[in-house]
């Protein structure tokens, strides 16, 4: 699948035909003609027609040779968001199936929600519960971002870096742990572009330096192996294969390596008829070259969670250089690449793996999805519990009957339990370890034996338990069993705290526990009655801070305007009874006069810069930069009065700026910098500078300028230095 290939309706419907029937390809065209009518009027930001996005969207489903209902969900994925058509015209134009997938990536639409945050926790949960009940929706919006990377550079830096933040976040990580490799790396490198421009491109470059030689290396180890495997008569298929930027920048990263120290660049990749053919070429391998100690992997006997499976090992190649070697059959391969796409994939009109439910079992983690879903009351702490326990670094341990449990890095043998059945978890009184009793709050470790110590005559779990365990599946099963045993115990404990908290916000609870107030969190947080909600406060099912801080919002917000009204009053008064005096600030404030004007420090605004102003109690108007974060606060946009740099004033004044400069960390680039700024006769007042693991030097300098024009001169000078990358003005 080329990268900037754009594919049309003829493209899919061709790639379609080779593994679909003609009744599946006009069930796609019709879909793509429903989008078309739908997106007709509507342009991406590239100011190309829309439908170019669900058409491209279609085509990365087709290349995974997805069934017909997931590629009509693909071209359809919009349509509900974007346009006025419903789910129920969908159902009725096409079937429950395609209705049902694209209703799981429509995002919610029309609820209102107190952030940012939180509307896309929501989306995410809906998403993710959506996928637990049919894994091909997460499929069509793995589709949906990869095609909307490729597309990124249409949108504004800051977009760039949040659409590329969330990218790593969780979808990444989620086409690895469904198997996709080929999305997977490519949503990982794209996003790394964008995060980190510097660090991309000159591993790019890095690569680029030596190509020619690590392929000519390549080369001469394929020739050797194909050599010894025609002697055996072994039928395989040898191939290079490429690293990819992100997993180079990862482990730089991670294991603070320079380009240089890291091994597995080099990597030939060997594809075999069967499992015992795969072992004979591992048996080749190593009689041709040393294997190196610690660095061989059996995922074939072993499969990784994902179903991936290979034998990976890494030898002393014929110059001395490591080279890492993988050995797979086809159909594994397949599996390495298309992961659970490869188990929906159709060829010839029937789904490859009729056996849906065995296969879903293997991939019990996102059934588990479902019960996280009806224990977690805020979608912000359900997202937060699923990058936890799915998108974490994993550890690998074993059952005394050797059966391996993976777990999130982290976890401790109460973890293990629970994994393992809720009864035992509940009754544990201790934990094995390689044979030696450990304490339960112990780190697990990859191939650790574990076994647990129970007793029926324990009283259960306790409260501390929640602390040290790691999996949301631990924690919401600890819950239960508090909400099951104590119920009333609980629900006078978090009436007390609910309370609490009310009195802590300087309200009292007989005005608060209103009927309407009360109404709002259970819909909210999806509670029945009053009980129910003290009770989850109780057990920790919910904080007793979430439930007031809802039960308030009103009170508070009315006790809000009441202050800004009082202050502005005694703002009034005080200018009445001011005398006059002289302003230095440079800032007028329409309609008011001798009014104290502050500029502020968090963003020290300029004459030149968009400003606005807003009052504070005692200290007059504060004036911050249009952009600066503490004047976007709802709080703030209350306070606004207009304000404006003054005509009259002269450029002898001076303003402080901070200005961060990024570049690659070399002797007297500092130098440089300061040099630069004296010569435009600037005084620098501040200067700290420090540099990463990755060469990467970050000089932080604080100047005194007149106003926009003299910054400008500056910055552009700076930029003129060799090896700098970037000149941003930052805020305190």
């Amino acid at each position: 699948m080329a990268k900037s290939d754009i594919m049309t309706i003829d493209d899919i419907l061709e790639k379609a035909g080779q593994y679909l029937t003609e009744e599946d390809t006009a069930f796609i065209r019709q879909a793509f003609e429903f989008a078309e009518q739908a997106h007709a009027d509507q342009f991406r930001k590239s100011g190309e027609p829309y439908i170019i996005h669900p058409v491209q969207v279609a085509g990365i489903l087709t290349e995974l040779e997805m069934d017909a209902e997931t590629i009509a969900g693909g071209f359809l994925h919009d349509v509900v968001e974007d346009t006025d058509v419903s789910i129920e015209s969908i159902e009725e134009a096409f079937n429950h199936e395609v209705a049902m997938l694209v209703d799981g990536v429509t995002k919610l639409g029309k609820i209102k929600y107190k952030s940012k945050e939180a509307i896309q926790a929501e989306n995410h949960r809906k998403m993710f519960v959506a996928m637990a009940k049919d894994i091909r929706v997460i499929l069509i919006k793995l589709a949906d971002r990869l095609h909307n990377m490729r597309t990124l550079k249409h949108l504004p830096p800051e977009k760039q870096r949040r659409i590329s933040n969330e990218t790593l976040e969780i979808f990444a990580p989620l086409a690895h742990r469904l198997g996709i490799s080929t999305i997977k790396w490519e949503l990982e490198d794209t996003a790394l572009r964008y995060l980190n421009p510097q660090q991309y491109y000159r591993i790019v470059q890095l690569m680029k330096q030596k190509r020619d030689q690590r392929e000519s290396y390549i080369e001469e180890v394929m020739n050797e192996v194909s050599q010894q495997l025609k002697e055996m008569n072994i039928d395989a298929d040898l191939s290079g294969r490429p690293k990819h930027l992100y997993s180079i920048y990862r482990k730089m990263m991670k294991q603070n390596k320079q380009f240089n120290e890291i091994y597995d660049l080099l990597a030939v990749r060997i594809l075999v008829n069967s499992i015992k053919d795969c072992y004979a070429v591992l048996g080749i391998i190593h009689t041709c070259w040393k294997p190196m100690p610690g660095r061989f992997k059996d995922y074939i006997a072993m499969p990784k969670p994902n179903l991936y499976q290979s034998l990976h090992t890494t030898v002393i190649g014929p110059k001395g250089d490591p080279l890492e070697v993988q050995i797979r059959t086809k159909e594994m391969h397949d599996i390495a690449e298309y992961g659970i796409a490869a188990h929906w994939a159709y060829k010839e009109g029937k789904r490859v793996n009729n056996d849906k439910k065995s296969f879903e079992e293997k991939l019990t983690w996102f059934r588990e999805i479902l019960d996280w879903q009806n224990d977690t009351h805020d979608a912000e702490e359900f997202m937060e519990s699923l990058k936890v326990d799915l998108f974490s670094d994993m550890v690998y341990v074993f059952t005394p009957k050797g059966d391996v449990i993976e777990l999130p890095s982290g976890s401790v043998p109460l973890d293990f339990a629970y994994k393992i059945h809720t009864e035992i978890g509940n009754k544990t009184i201790g934990a094995k370890i390689n044979g030696k009793m450990e304490p339960l709050d112990y780190q697990l470790k990859n191939g650790d034996i574990i076994e647990v110590m129970t007793s029926k005559h324990s009283y259960g779990p306790s409260q501390d338990w929640l602390k040290i365990t790691q999996t949301s599946q631990a924690k919401n099963k600890i819950k239960q069993f508090f909400k099951k045993q104590r119920r009333e115990e609980n629900i006078i404990k978090g009436k007390e705290a609910v309370d609490k908290e009310i009195r802590d916000l300087s309200f009292e609870p007989k005005d608060v526990l209103t009927q309407e107030n009360l109404e709002r969190v259970y819909e909210k947080f999806n509670f029945s009655n009053e009980e129910d909600m003290y009770a989850a406060v109780g057990y920790q099912g919910i904080t007793a801070a979430l439930i007031s801080t809802r039960l308030t919002d009103k009170l508070r917000k009315s006790k809000e305007k009441q202050d800004l009204e009082q202050t502005i009053e005694e703002v009034k008064t005080e200018v009445k009874n001011k005398k006059p005096q002289k302003r230095d600030s440079g800032v007028k404030v329409e309609g008011v006069d001798n009014l104290l004007v502050r500029l502020s420090k968090c963003c020290n605004p300029v004459p030149g810069d968009r400003i606005v102003g807003y009052i504070t109690k005692g200290r007059g108007v504060s004036v911050h930069r249009a952009d600066c974060p503490n004047a976007q606060t709802e709080e703030a946009k209350q306070r606004f009065l207009h304000v404006d740099w003054e005509d009259n004033r002269t450029d002898q004044k001076q303003y402080h700026v901070d200005l961060e400069i990024s570049g690659y960390d070399r002797r007297g680039l500092v130098n440089e910098v300061l040099q630069a700024v004296n010569e435009t006769k600037t005084n620098i007042t501040y200067v700290n500078g420090r540099s990463d693991r990755n060469k990467m030097a970050f000089i932080q300098i604080t100047i005194l300028i007149h106003n926009t024009g003299h910054l400008r001169k500056i910055v552009e000078r700076i930029k003129q230095i060799t090896d700098v990358y970037t000149v941003t003005r930052t805020l305190q």
